[in-house]
């Protein structure tokens, strides 16, 4: 930028030199995340389980609220409440009796739909063991330098979580999967969070490296409703989520709010049971102290600008006389791009 000593130019092919020197610059850049993916799951299928979907939902509208697009995010339903017979508003869906925000909106994304969510397919998206037919919007496509939010809703008990009223999911086999995905370089940083009764159970056997587990119960309690809407006749918001989407709404996409924050939240007195986490000693990129809210929820990145002209790579001026000279690049390409940039 302008900043730079003018008698050291901008060359072509100096951009790329430029990358490292600019993300030590820039504050608080951590290097080695570059890119945030969600993973939303309800498990439970048939109408008295509305609070799950509602769940789900209000999860998928607060990552997209603070920047995360559809295109990252990966949404699975185990039941269309919204155009069940039994609800009063049709095609809509809500998380609070006043009915002040509809989460169920008409650009929504369902990635995965009921009978689509298994088990299977859930283990199948975090390990990318897909067929080869299986769309980009199917797809966690993250790799080493991601940050991914895992969060599950549902119906569970000490060491599983029901899917579909059908099968179960066991925590020791979530808790190789995700190990699975160390191992083949899958993430960065991992929050995984399961509203469900004994909720612990499924964070605390987590032995993986860099993940923050987080349930909305112990081993032995269970996660309780927050309140009814009496026109639709169902629970429309577990309480453990709600206050998790009270804290998000205060949240903006620049907010330098660390996790600790929430887990503030999640005090027994509100949500009527005590958080369990997962081993936080195996979390070694970084204090866990440090970790902010938008490092999982949001995504928002900053950007450089260049007063000086940038050039395509290897390329040679053409003069053509009186007219204004252009560039050859020998009819190759020769920029370089990435998914995402640091920034």
């Amino acid at each position: 930028s302008s900043g730079i000593n003018a008698e050291w130019p901008l060359r072509p092919g100096s951009l790329q030199m430029l990358w490292p020197l600019l993300v030590l610059l820039l504050p608080g850049l951590h290097c080695i995340h570059t890119n945030n993916w969600v993973v939303i799951v309800d498990a439970s299928r048939y109408w008295f389980n509305y609070r799950h979907v509602a769940n789900a939902l209000s999860i998928y509208y607060s990552v997209k609220r603070l920047g995360i697009p559809d295109s990252h995010i990966i949404l699975m339903l185990s039941d269309d409440m919204a155009c069940n017979p039994r609800n009063p508003t049709s095609a809509q869906i809500f998380n609070n009796r006043d009915r002040h925000v509809q989460i169920y909106p008409d650009d929504v994304e369902v990635d995965y739909r009921d009978s689509q969510v298994t088990v299977e397919n859930f283990f199948r998206v975090l390990t990318d063991r897909l067929p080869d037919s299986t769309p980009r919007s199917q797809r966690l496509m993250s790799d080493e330098n991601s940050n991914i939010l895992v969060y599950l809703t549902g119906h569970g008990g000490d060491g599983f979580l029901k899917f579909q009223d059908t099968e179960e999911m066991n925590a020791m086999e979530l808790s190789d999967v995700f190990q699975q995905m160390h191992e083949k370089k899958r993430y960065n940083e991992l929050l995984f969070m399961v509203d469900t009764c004994q909720a612990g159970s499924m964070v605390l056997p987590i032995y993986s490296p860099n993940i923050i587990g987080v349930g909305s119960s112990s081993v032995g309690q269970d996660s309780l409703s927050h309140h009814g809407d009496h026109e639709i006749g169902v629970y429309v918001i577990d309480r453990w989520t709600y206050f998790t989407l009270d804290f998000l709404e205060k949240i903006q996409p620049n907010s330098d709010a660390k996790l600790k924050e929430l887990f503030r939240v999640y005090t027994t007195a509100d949500i009527r049971s005590t958080p369990q986490y997962s081993n936080l000693r195996l979390f070694k990129t970084r204090p866990v102290a440090e970790v902010l809210i938008t490092d999982f929820f949001g995504s928002v990145r900053q950007t450089v600008l260049f007063d000086e002209e940038v050039l395509p790579l290897n390329y040679t001026a053409v003069d053509h006389g009186d007219r204004t000279p252009s560039v050859d690049s020998g009819g190759k390409g020769h920029f370089q791009t990435v998914s995402q940039l640091p920034f």
